[in-house]
């Protein structure tokens, strides 16, 4: 396949990228779902909601709730309100740039990833761990790398080159592909590598190859200053930048790197991340192959019990999607309380955007929320249906 065409769409900027507006009727459709979001914004789980539903081609939900925070003057959020989407980043940026080079075959999975960065074969100690030379680009993928979950590389690092140098030394904490642990380490690296293959960094890509192409346009790592007023507000962040974050990434990994990073950093509308889901759905228009998305987004098989699949996530039991969506759906969820579910059996993808981690972390009712806002979307459409 030619470079220009695998893509994520032709590099025609049509109609046919975009769902087709059929949210008119939403709220006496969706009552019952958007009643869900109501109730959590009251018992203060989040004080901040934007969502949009994807179904059949079509884009039959697109509702935003709430304020900025809880106090009674902050701003009402709409469907204009861009949100830091924290690790949903993993999916339509580093993921989709994994996707794309791997089928310009740019990009092996079982390359070792020393072979690519050669500063992760050694541990901050500066003692040479055989093991790190069997983790692959597939193990980074899969988060079977044997890397922990996550550091506060941020409390120990001055400069982003400080702050990757402590990533790639990371130590393992248990043999590759041993096990499966969800790893923002592995995906700092894994974006780092990334960029090096494709000799330019994960922002730019995104834009070229994802963004621009697909018509995300109020989709970008490190938003401009004149976005800021319409993105609400993720924590008060009083141990380490001693602000209030808004317009700049929440993760504080992240944000040493300078906003730009496999893990983190990007923002999007719901409406942009339904259309991103719109193109993993239209495998008409989506001109990478139907075999590379089903690579990707296919539950590993190994290491035993894993739900991951090539970035993606896929719905365990229980599941943050609900209990609907079907064994052969994929999805991610994000640190501030973002989401994206998409079900192909039944052409279905749900966005659902908060700020759940406003004024601080602590608050955890959005796995609550998710799961049956979820349900009862999948059930209001099973009752249209029949």
């Amino acid at each position: 396949m030619s470079e220009s065409s695998s893509s994520l769409n032709t590099g025609a900027k049509t109609a046919a990228n975009f769902p087709a507006p059929g949210y008119q009727q939403q709220d006496a459709v969706f009552g019952r779902a958007f009643d869900v979001l109501r109730k959590a914004i009251v018992a203060q789980s989040f004080p901040a909601v934007s969502t949009a539903v994807t179904y059949r081609g079509k884009l039959i939900a697109l509702r935003a709730l709430g304020h900025f925070t809880y106090e009674a003057d902050s701003p009402e959020v709409t469907t204009a309100s861009i949100f830091d989407l924290a690790s949903v980043s993993k999916v339509v940026a580093t993921t989709s740039m994994a996707m794309i080079l791997y089928e310009r075959g740019l990009l092996d999975l079982e390359t070792p990833v020393v072979a690519i960065v050669p500063e992760f074969a050694a541990t901050e100690s500066g003692e040479n761990d055989p093991r790190r030379r069997e983790v692959t680009v597939h193990m980074l993928l899969s988060h079977s790398s044997g890397l922990p979950a996550y550091e506060k590389l941020f409390l120990r690092a001055r400069t982003r080159s400080e702050l990757l140098a402590a990533a790639f030394a990371t130590p393992l904490t248990a043999d590759p592909g041993a096990k499966a642990e969800y790893s923002d380490i592995g995906f700092i690296i894994l974006g780092i590598a990334l960029e090096r293959i494709a000799d330019e960094t994960l922002d730019r890509f995104c834009q070229r190859e994802i963004f621009g192409p697909l018509g995300m346009a109020r989709t970008e790592f490190n938003p401009p200053p004149a976005w800021r007023s319409s993105i609400p507000p993720t924590v008060d962040d009083r141990s380490f930048r001693k602000r209030i974050i808004q317009g700049e990434v929440q993760d504080e990994n992240a944000s040493m790197l300078g906003g730009v990073a496999g893990h983190a950093g990007l923002f999007a509308t719901a409406e942009d991340v339904a259309i991103f889901a719109h193109a993993m759905l239209s495998v008409g228009q989506l001109v990478l192959r139907p075999e590379t998305l089903g690579l990707f987004t296919r539950r590993e098989t190994s290491p035993a019990g894993s739900s991951r699949a090539l970035g993606w996530d896929t719905p365990s039991s229980p599941s943050q999607s609900g209990k609907y969506f079907s064994a052969n759906s994929f999805g991610h969820l994000g640190y501030t309380g973002t989401s994206l579910w998409i079900d192909p059996e039944r052409q279905l993808s749900v966005t659902l955007l908060t700020n759940r981690t406003w004024p601080d972390c602590s608050n955890q009712a959005i796995k609550e929320v998710r799961p049956r806002f979820h349900d009862a979307i999948v059930e209001t459409l099973e009752a249209l249906d029949h």
